[in-house]
């Protein structure tokens, strides 16, 4: 849903450029084979590399098309069936990347991009994790984990949350905001 926000609702009224980067649950929280998160982080975290594959041979340009393929798949139609080829080529791209899907040599790639962001906000998050441009940190970026979301707001109040969002992550001092979550997703129309 944070994906969402950003693309639909933050990115044309801030003009922002976005580089979409890995978090591989599989590598953040090493479940084990027996638990019930296992499969499915394995299964994103091939993904994952189905885009580093695309990356080293197309660059950044062609990640959000798959990336929203592969939520599309997911969150909207609930297949985690579907085959990395399959969306591969619903967003028009060479099948044969789908041969990264068990191809471990993307595995350091994945993980160089991911302990990136996490070098931003620290290792005790979860994803989402937003990195941005902000010459008054040392370093030259911020980053922050969140916002997790389970709507998108109306435009007025997204661009609120991101301005808000923007200003905590560069003021010094400042960590955390939490509260439990009580609801799922709502994901809406299949983009």
């Amino acid at each position: 849903m944070t994906a969402r926000w950003v693309v639909d609702e933050v990115q044309p009224q801030r003009d922002l450029s976005i580089t979409w980067q890995p978090i591989s649950l599989l590598f953040k929280n090493d479940p084990p084979k027996d638990s019930p998160y296992y499969e499915a982080s394995a299964m994103t975290h091939n993904l994952l590399r189905v885009m580093e594959s695309v990356r080293a041979a197309e660059g950044d340009g062609p990640i959000q098309s798959l990336y929203w393929e592969f939520g599309r798949r997911i969150h909207h139609d609930g297949d985690r069936t579907f085959t990395a080829a399959e969306a591969l080529a619903a967003v028009g791209l060479d099948e044969s990347h789908g041969a990264a899907f068990d191809d471990e040599s993307f595995d350091a790639e994945i993980r160089t991009r991911m302990d990136a962001g996490l070098a931003l906000v620290g290792n005790d998050v979860g994803t989402p994790i937003i990195a941005f441009d902000a010459p008054e940190m040392d370093g030259g970026k911020a980053g922050i984990f969140g916002p997790v979301i389970t709507r998108v707001p109306s435009t007025e109040r997204s661009l609120e949350v991101w301005d808000a969002m923007a200003t905590l992550a560069i003021t010094p001092g400042f960590w955390e905001l939490k509260r439990t979550r009580t609801e799922r997703p709502e994901f809406g129309e299949r983009p």
